[in-house]
């Protein structure tokens, strides 16, 4: 036994609910390449036409299209590096969200106190989650569709209230 209060790290509670959020990429580094490439031909193919036609200026402007194309996907593939981690267990709801610069924010409630709110379209559907604790509202899910927000909420939901119902005991294990 020990003079301090600290829990024994070896007894960590039971996650209830854990999940990993990631921004959605429809293209992969291969599918990227791929593109840049059928890009990079076509538009050289169409400067030198138009170098040949003697509007030499053109070739540049499609040199510069495939440079801002290429930089805003280069955005695209670094944003998708953000994150958002919440897992709940019986005492602790915790949301860890790391940005794509690898700033990290973490909000630690408590899951008996915790309600789960919905901003919803009746056209779209849910359009924000948001968690509520002693007026406090923490978006959660930005970067989910309309119905990954719904399933993930409903699956959300449950581990909070299996949080409220507390620990099982059973005696036979």
């Amino acid at each position: 036994m020990t003079a301090s209060n600290d829990f024994d790290s070896a007894c960590e509670q039971t996650k209830l609910f854990q999940a990993l959020l990631t921004p959605h990429r429809s293209l992969n580094r291969t599918g990227f390449v791929v593109l840049m490439s059928l890009l990079s031909a076509v538009s050289f193919a169409a400067g030198v036409v138009f170098w040949i036609m003697g509007a030499w200026p053109v070739f540049g402007f499609f040199s510069l299209d495939v440079l801002v194309i290429y930089w805003a996907f280069r955005i695209n593939f670094r944003r998708a590096a953000a994150c958002e981690e919440i897992t709940v267990t019986p005492s602790e709801l915790r949301v860890r969200r790391v940005s794509h610069r690898g700033h990290v924010v973490e909000w630690v409630l408590n899951p008996l106190w915790v309600r789960l709110d919905q901003k919803t379209d009746a056209e779209f559907g849910i359009e924000r989650l948001y968690l509520v604790s002693k007026g406090r509202h923490v978006s959660i899910g930005r970067f989910l569709g309309p119905d990954e927000k719904a399933s993930f909420a409903k699956a959300l939901l449950a581990a909070l209230q299996a949080a409220r119902r507390g620990p099982r005991y059973n005696p036979i294990s």
